[in-house]
């Protein structure tokens, strides 16, 4: 396997931007090694890119190129499809193949799959809308925070006044002086002096009569938003609540914010990007692999196959926003294949997965390049949380290199579960320091090589101690 260090590269401002190496050197910050299937993901990434500049007559007709990754658990299958979705801002969903075969699991099938990838989208391009009317939201709410603070001067004018008597409310003197003091209070808002006044305000009443309504195709077929149909068969209530300041300012918000995002257009938009980039992972594809064997948990794994194959080929699927099109989603695979192997795919679902990659099992000197180079690498982990305790906590290259002898010797001697291997050890190696942290009088911790095999040392032996700890 060959190994390099991450390119120096900015993240490109566009997508257009971002060149097959340029998307590897981006992955190469979270995950290490692994380049033939980097390599794989990226020029699928980037031939959806291509298409979206082709015409709409062609575009149509070219398919993603799936893939299946092949290795064992552990050694970044998962971790790499996440990457890239986050990369792209694309629609991301991670569903394991074997939960279709569970014995007894009602009220799921294979196209909830896409119904959850839209829910997903959804949710990406509310958040997006949110940030886009988030300084409006927070203006609104902050006047009606004020008007509930100090109500208005009333404008009518009170019966009992004569025709000819001036409304001292509606002169200009007061409405100043009322201006000056809504000034006044808006600063103090804003200095958070005000934030343990309490207001009452009125909300919506979130109670809804507690029924559940089962269909033969189960609950996820039922395409009738009871959310939307119950304010219009019992009345929208509302009822007034006493809170602080800074509660009614958040309640005040978030009411604003649904008041002013287009719910229609985020749905038009969030169908469209799942259909069009949408990213979903099938881990566990090893697992629904191999033929009927008649008896058994096992019968419907060929079964499940054929059910999923229409979903990857290209079909419609009813959601609750609309009709969705899966013809343009990117499916990635994964499966460890340690009993059964791709070929005993059937065949059909093996041709919907044209491009295979396999990963390879870690070395010690992957362990080393986890702990320290990624971004959010193990090492920098524990040093940041204990470091929240005020502990200065430092590893020595001698002791990164022990841990990671530690995780190859017991993956080989154990269960093999690659660079997870890493949070068990590491765990058990800061036990003591993580435990007594508050406590202790020296904040200086240096984790060197003799303070690793001090506290491993003994586990690692006992081969028995080590399958329960480690």
């Amino acid at each position: 396997m060959v190994f390099y260090l991450p390119e120096n590269i900015e993240t490109a401002t566009s997508l257009d931007d971002l060149t097959p190496r340029q998307i590897v050197a981006e992955l190469d910050k979270y995950v290490v090694g692994q380049d033939k299937a980097k390599r794989s993901v990226a020029v699928a990434l980037r031939n959806r890119m291509r298409r979206q500049k082709l015409a709409p007559e062609i575009a149509e007709d070219i398919l993603p190129k799936n893939l299946i990754m092949i290795g064992p658990t552990g050694v970044g299958k998962t971790e790499i499809a996440r990457r890239l979705a986050r990369l792209t801002n694309s629609p991301f969903l991670k569903v394991e193949a074997s939960r279709f075969t569970e014995v007894g699991y009602v009220g799921r099938d294979v196209e909830s799959m896409v119904r959850d990838l839209v829910e997903v989208s959804i949710d990406m391009v509310r958040e997006e809308k949110v940030d886009e009317i988030a300084e409006k939201a927070e203006q609104n709410a902050e006047e009606r925070l004020l008007d509930l603070l100090l109500p208005p001067p009333p404008l009518a004018r009170k019966p009992e006044k004569t025709p000819g008597e001036i409304d001292a409310a509606r002169t200009p003197a007061a409405a100043e002086q009322f201006q000056r003091t809504r000034e006044k209070l808006r600063a103090q808002l804003r200095e958070g002096k005000l934030d343990e006044r309490e207001v009452e305000v009125e909300i919506r009443d979130r109670s809804m009569p507690a029924f559940e309504v089962i269909s033969s195709q189960g609950i996820e077929e039922m395409d009738i938003n009871i959310k939307d149909i119950l304010p219009g068969l019992f009345g929208q209530r509302t009822k007034k609540r006493r809170m602080h300041v800074t509660e009614a300012m958040e309640y005040l918000i978030q009411e604003e914010e649904n008041r002013l995002i287009d719910m229609d257009q985020v749905t038009r938009t969030a169908v469209e990007r799942a259909e069009q980039s949408g990213i979903i992972f099938l881990d566990e594809i090893d697992k629904i692999a191999g033929r009927e064997r008649g008896q058994g948990p096992d019968v419907s794994r060929e079964g499940v196959q054929r059910d999923i194959l229409p979903i990857v080929e290209g079909t419609t699927v009813n959601t609750r926003y609309g009709m969705t099109r899966t013809d343009h989603i990117l499916f990635i695979a994964a499966g460890a294949f340690h009993v059964s192997k791709p070929s005993d795919l059937i065949p059909e679902l093996q041709g919907r997965f044209p491009i295979r990659v396999e990963l390879h099992s870690l070395s010690t000197q992957d362990f080393i390049r986890i702990l320290k180079e990624p971004k959010s690498a193990l090492v920098k982990q524990y040093t940041a949380l204990l470091e929240t305790e005020g502990i200065k906590l430092s590893f020595s290259d001698d002791a990164l290199e022990g841990i990671a002898k530690f995780a190859a010797a017991v993956n080989e001697a154990t269960e093999n579960i690659g660079a997870r291997r890493l949070h068990t050890i590491m765990e058990k190696l800061l036990d003591e320091v993580s435990f007594e942290g508050p406590d202790l009088k020296k904040k200086v911790v240096r984790v060197d090589a003799a303070y690793v095999q001090k506290q491993l040392a003994d586990i690692v032996k006992n081969q028995d101690l080590s399958r329960y700890i480690l």
